[in-house]
């Protein structure tokens, strides 16, 4: 096909069926004759759209449960041919075979059904897709005579480009299709490869079940947008997606200046500490650390309390919450200059009350479970589980002769999950529901706990401690005492253990165990 020929005969074979009637409806106003397989021919048929089975074309039924539809030399033939080479047309031409200038097609949900609950290797092994891959790599090898479109995000610059033009797709285009299609292969190939390198052919257990490491690790992400730079204005910088529609990378910008590197990083920080509870709840965050979180009846009056904990801190921070912002909760957060809002929804009222805000990014995000953390090293990446670690009243332990009031218990577990999101070594102080204190990020766990009190804005009498990991030395203990707090939780493990304990019990202190560490480098 040369640069400027018209596509007159396609092919429509799709998984994701999103936008992929009106798109044949396009092309058959163009005059582009439609051929379909399986159930996307059946939903075109019952669409008003005319289209011809793939066994038409063929003259091959369909077999095997569909397994066999696709791999055909007419198929194959009518898409590999080279148009400017006369044995490759006269070959055809003998063989009756018709030219195929378009492939549609989208493939089988290898990862989506991989990751179903329970899901049996048999499963996951009948959504591995043959024929798609199989045409798709036929016409993006073949692109200067063939378009091949696999993502439903491309169709209406395609049908717009083919009405400006006649019917044809320029070779600009056609190379950009073709390198996302090798690219979309490559993933799909990437994700069958990981997923079945886990799998203990002996009992079919697939990686979820077996919660092991892939021997070799394929990672596969599309480039999202380009970033003005990194971390610091001389490093340059770009966020790389999934292709989920779910998590950070994912989210849908409302409104605001593009996002930056530092940005990014700290909304998923204040997304992640939103996330760990269930009540309604706010987190700011300034350099990836908690300046204040607490829980609140409405959103608003979670906001009101997150920022009683540090407002200097505060101001140009990122907020994650757990609820959609309202108009109540819109007209407090309005009062102060904030870089991003992440929330899982904005309601109209929210949303005008911002729209004055031009440069306030707000930022929907929809939840994501985020199996692993990876890192990179010099030669290297380092990769580990994510720490999804919930605490269950089992594990807690009173180590103390006095045990925590109801209160102070209530305390302690919201701080213990605050402290999760807080560098280490982390001290957090907390009344019920609310930060108090948050000493992030130093060497000495006896510092942290110095500088949490020394940052406290709110009386510090009363409140809790919770420590991200054992306390090594009383003097830690002694520390948060000092500074007025009457329960500590922590994990506990440390050789000095009786020690800490006499400490606490001799200020009069409650203390939990819970057994685990929540380190966060």
């Amino acid at each position: 096909m040369s640069p400027a020929a018209k596509i007159q005969r396609a092919i429509l074979s799709v998984t994701d069926k999103t936008g992929l009637v009106e798109f044949a409806r396009r092309l058959a106003k163009l005059g582009v004759e439609l051929i379909s397989t399986g159930g996307t021919a059946k939903l075109l048929r019952e669409s008003g759209v005319a289209v011809k089975d793939i066994s038409d074309l063929t003259g091959f039924p369909e077999m095997l449960d569909g397994r066999v539809k696709t791999l055909h030399p007419k198929v194959h033939g009518g898409i590999l041919h080279r148009r400017s080479d006369p044995r490759h047309t006269s070959a055809i031409a003998e063989h009756g075979i018709l030219p195929i200038d378009m492939v549609v097609v989208n493939l089988y949900a290898f990862e989506k059904t991989a990751a179903k609950p329970g899901v049996h290797l048999d499963e996951v092994i009948e959504n591995i897709d043959i024929g798609g891959p199989s045409m798709i790599r036929s016409a993006a090898k073949n692109y200067q005579d063939v378009a091949i479109v696999t993502s439903p995000a491309d169709y209406d610059a395609i049908a717009e480009e083919m009405g400006k033009s006649g019917g044809s797709l320029s070779l600009a285009t056609r190379w950009r299709l073709a390198q996302k299609a090798f690219a979309t292969t490559a993933a799909y190939d990437s994700a069958i490869a990981s997923t079945l390198d886990q799998v203990n052919p002996q009992d079919f257990k697939l990686p979820e079940a077996q919660g092991g490491f892939p021997s070799v690790l394929r990672l596969s992400f599309k480039k999202a947008l380009d970033l003005r730079y990194g971390e610091n204005p001389h490093q340059k910088a770009a966020m790389y997606s999934d292709g989920s529609r779910t998590g950070v990378a994912n989210a849908h910008q409302l409104q605001g200046k593009e996002l930056s590197y530092n940005n990014i990083v700290d909304l998923q920080a204040a997304w992640d500490l939103a996330q760990e509870f269930d009540e309604t709840v706010c987190a700011i965050i300034k350099h990836t650390n908690p300046c204040g979180a607490a829980s609140g009846k409405t959103l608003a009056e979670a906001y009101k309390r997150a920022l009683e904990c540090d407002p200097v801190s505060a101001f140009g921070g990122v907020i994650g919450v757990n609820s959609t912002v309202d108009a109540e909760a819109a007209e407090e957060m309005h009062k102060l200059f904030l870089e991003v809002i992440a929330a899982p929804a904005f309601d109209e009222a929210a949303k005008a009350k911002f729209a004055s805000k031009k440069n306030l990014r707000l930022v929907e995000v929809k939840a994501a479970p985020q199996r692993w953390v990876l890192k990179n090293v010099s030669g290297g990446i380092l990769v580990q589980d994510t720490d999804v670690h919930s605490l269950r009243e089992a594990e807690l332990k009173v180590v103390t002769k006095r045990p925590p009031t109801p209160e102070e218990k209530r305390a302690l577990l919201f701080a213990w999950k605050v402290c999760k999101h807080v560098k280490s070594n982390a001290i957090v102080y907390a009344r019920e529901g609310q930060t108090v204190g948050v000493g992030a990020g130093q060497m000495s766990r006896v510092d942290a706990a110095k500088i949490g009190a020394m940052k406290a804005q709110l009386p510090l009498k009363g409140t809790v401690a919770a420590s991200d990991a054992f306390f090594p030395f009383p003097d830690g203990v002694e520390e948060i005492a000092n500074a007025g707090a009457t329960a500590i939780i922590q994990p506990g493990g440390s050789q000095r253990d009786p020690e800490v304990i006499a400490a606490a019990d001799r200020l009069g202190l409650a203390m939990l165990f819970t057994g685990v560490r929540h380190f966060r480098h």
